[in-house]
């Protein structure tokens, strides 16, 4: 699927990323604004209302970790962090805080406008999983999943999931009782391909937020549809 008018917003303090990126796609056709700071980074975004964020870690004023925290405050807007970091806690720090993905520095930029395209994709996407129910309603226990509007509530308060969260629990609980390989879920939910060597703690790191945000207590030994995953 080729790159329709979405809007990415490029965060990075070095010029020399920023004028690469930004060539690259809007070559592929994306419209492309661009922040030199954390702080930049945060008016542009609430001006421009892009589609996915491409955010450097390391930056004067507010690093990607602020600007990735703020942003998850206001919006569920998909976010590809770009880190130098060689420690591999302080990448998934980034996944933590909201990230939907990352891309360690130095990166092949044809690398990266994959993982934005998939991105995109999914989350532009109008069809829904196998297994759900034509009422467009999942129950399980005290959730409810509204498909058309993937929406989610728990004990009737909405609770706010962003797109990939939301694709891996539909994922999930339209296929009940079935084991999915982190492999298989990266395929699916992220959309990388079996050559692509991805980190599958992507994987680990969504799911234990979605559990924080839809179980009771999810210290225990879970009991419901975010624990169908296999090595």
């Amino acid at each position: 699927m080729e790159s329709g008018t979405e809007k990415i917003l490029v965060v990075d303090d070095e010029a020399s990323i920023r004028r690469i990126l930004e060539t690259r796609l809007v070559m592929i056709g994306y419209d492309v604004v661009t922040a030199s700071d954390g702080e930049e980074a945060l008016t542009t975004f609430r001006i421009s209302s892009p589609d996915l964020v491409v955010l450097d870690v390391m930056m004067p004023k507010l690093d990607g970790y602020g600007v990735c925290q703020e942003l998850r405050k206001e919006s569920d807007v998909p976010i590809i962090m770009l880190t130098a970091l060689a420690d591999v806690a302080d990448r998934i720090t980034g996944l933590e805080l909201g990230a939907d993905d990352y891309i360690a520095k130095p990166f092949s930029p044809k690398e990266l406008e994959s993982r934005i395209r998939s991105i995109l994709r999914r989350r532009s996407s109008k069809t829904t999983s196998e297994g759900i129910p034509n009422s467009g309603i999942i129950e399980v226990d005290n959730l409810k999943i509204y498909t058309n509007k993937r929406q989610v509530y728990k004990d009737n308060e909405r609770i706010r999931l962003t797109g990939l969260e939301y694709s891996l629990l539909e994922l999930l609980v339209s296929h009940s009782g079935k084991s999915f390989s982190r492999a298989e879920i990266l395929q699916q939910i992220w959309g990388y391909g079996a050559e692509q060597h991805a980190d599958t703690r992507v994987v680990d790191v969504h799911i234990s937020r979605l559990r924080s945000k839809l179980e009771t207590d999810p210290n225990q030994k879970p009991q419901g549809v975010a624990h169908h995953t296999k090595g």
